[in-house]
């Protein structure tokens, strides 16, 4: 089939992402993929002022999980709230995977960023990830005067599985009226489970997330239900017929990417439901090059969109804020 090909400053980093990107992942490769080292939060945060706290919490069906805090240390005003949910197809990652940019605005915003240690498939299916990926933003929502974050400026943000985790829990806060959210920022998020688009049909055993991953991952989900009725759309938000009442949203994916599509439409979907969503596509970027490749053309772009709408986000007044109702 053929597909858009790989920005050519991307595609030389793809050599020495072998073994370590998740491309063709079965289910007996999933232990390989959860056994890659990763920086750790202390060596991520280096010798920035930022502290990190750790809380356990009560999850879905009462189970303890965890979640972690960052936050200046210099900190005393309230100020902006960053919820994340972590990257690795639901399936692998921890809380601190790829938490450079929580550091960063934490430091730039003084926001305080919550991170949470939701629990993976296929050790626990859905809907244990989405619920206790909800149950931490209840908790960060009812601790805000404790933790010292603005809860009229509270944003969740999340990337690939954890964009995904971050629709379906944005659509749960809205069907059950709480916590109330000033933005949802999604990268790359992978919200389908039917795999029946274009784009995840273009990309199989190539790039750094393809159709044979996605199979495996939203299996290890959702077992027998994956791409059937029965699946619901916190599970997977693409399945939602409304969407209206989501906050204002960010959403960006590569042009050469299994999650192309799905975006696209979720973008569109959100817009016909009259709201207010921001789309970038860009062309020739594989799953996650801002993260793999930071120092190219394309990340710095994509960077700097994400931070424009965040910082635009951040400086609206009350009275322009959507969704969110007055203290």
């Amino acid at each position: 089939m053929p597909r858009p090909p790989f920005d050519p400053e991307l595609a030389a980093v793809l050599p020495a992402l072998d073994g370590h990107a998740p491309v063709g992942m079965t289910a007996n490769r999933l232990p390989h993929y959860r056994n890659l080292p990763f920086p750790s939060i202390e060596e991520q945060i280096g010798d920035r002022p930022v502290r990190c706290a750790h809380h356990t919490i009560t999850g879905y069906g009462g189970a303890e999980i965890e979640v972690s805090v960052l936050s200046r240390v210099d900190h005393e005003t309230p100020g902006p709230g960053i919820y994340h949910l972590h990257g690795g197809g639901m399936v692998m990652g921890d809380r601190f995977a790829a938490a450079g940019p929580l550091i960063e605005w934490v430091l730039k915003y003084d926001a305080v960023a919550v991170t949470v240690e939701y629990r993976l498939a296929p050790e626990h299916p859905d809907p244990v990830p989405v619920e206790d990926c909800y149950a931490g933003l209840r908790w960060t929502a009812a601790n805000a005067a404790t933790l010292r974050l603005d809860p009229q400026r509270l944003v969740m943000f999340g990337g690939s599985g954890g964009g995904g985790l971050a629709a379906g829990t944005a659509l749960l806060a809205r069907d059950r009226g709480t916590p109330a959210l000033l933005g949802l920022l999604l990268q790359c998020p992978m919200i389908d489970d039917r795999n029946e688009t274009v784009s995840a049909r273009q990309y199989d055993g190539t790039g750094v997330w393809d159709r044979t991953s996605n199979l495996t991952a939203w299996t290890a989900v959702l077992g027998d239900r994956r791409g059937t009725a029965a699946v619901s759309p916190y599970a997977a938000a693409a399945r939602a017929t409304d969407l209206s009442g989501l906050p204002p949203t960010f959403i960006d994916v590569g042009a050469a990417e299994v999650f192309r599509d799905e975006d696209v439409a979720f973008a569109s979907a959100i817009w016909a439901s009259g709201g207010n969503a921001e789309l970038h596509v860009w062309g020739g970027a594989f799953h996650g090059f801002y993260d793999l490749a930071p120092e190219s053309a394309l990340s710095h772009a994509c960077v700097a969109a994400r931070e424009s709408w965040l910082e635009r986000l951040l400086a609206r007044p009350m009275s322009q804020r959507d969704g969110v109702p007055p203290p």
